[in-house]
């Protein structure tokens, strides 16, 4: 009897309409570091695939998606946010591979520098970017709701 094929990580751009409920439930799955809201909804995510599809990524197992990543370029620095993986395929190299892809395709537009955010208090979020080369910035954000 023959094994079966080991099923492979793949990681494309995120598909819209059929990737928006998968995705919408892993980030609301995914735990304090991943935060839902307004711009969250689908024509929001919408407006965003027109903007940078190429950053918008997706990973998936055997059809099933299990991580993302949404990655921004305003042509001077890039924006990364998002980063998910279902709780049952955490620690298997997903987000690393995820956030190694969308870092290659900010660098092949030029981007020299990239930000993210990640919540106050959150250590183990925190860590997991600085054991890849991402440095604390002392900085403070301000954000206005502008509708």
């Amino acid at each position: 009897m023959s094994s079966p094929a080991k099923t492979e990580l793949v990681i494309r751009p995120f598909r819209f309409p059929e990737d928006y409920p998968p995705a919408i439930e892993l980030w609301k799955d995914a735990g304090p570091g991943v935060n839902v809201g307004r711009s969250d909804a689908m024509p929001e995510i919408a407006k965003k695939l027109q903007r940078d599809p190429d950053l918008f990524l997706v990973a998936e197992i055997g059809g099933r998606l299990v991580g993302t990543v949404i990655g921004g370029f305003d042509g001077r620095r890039g924006l990364l946010y998002h980063l998910a993986v279902a709780a049952d395929c955490r620690g298997a190299g997903i987000g690393s591979a995820l956030m190694a892809e969308v870092e290659a395709r900010l660098r092949a537009l030029g981007c020299l520098k990239s930000y993210l955010l990640v919540i106050a208090g959150n250590q183990e979020v925190a860590q997991y970017y600085e054991k890849r080369g991402w440095k604390a910035m002392n900085v403070t954000i301000y954000g206005k709701d502008l509708q």
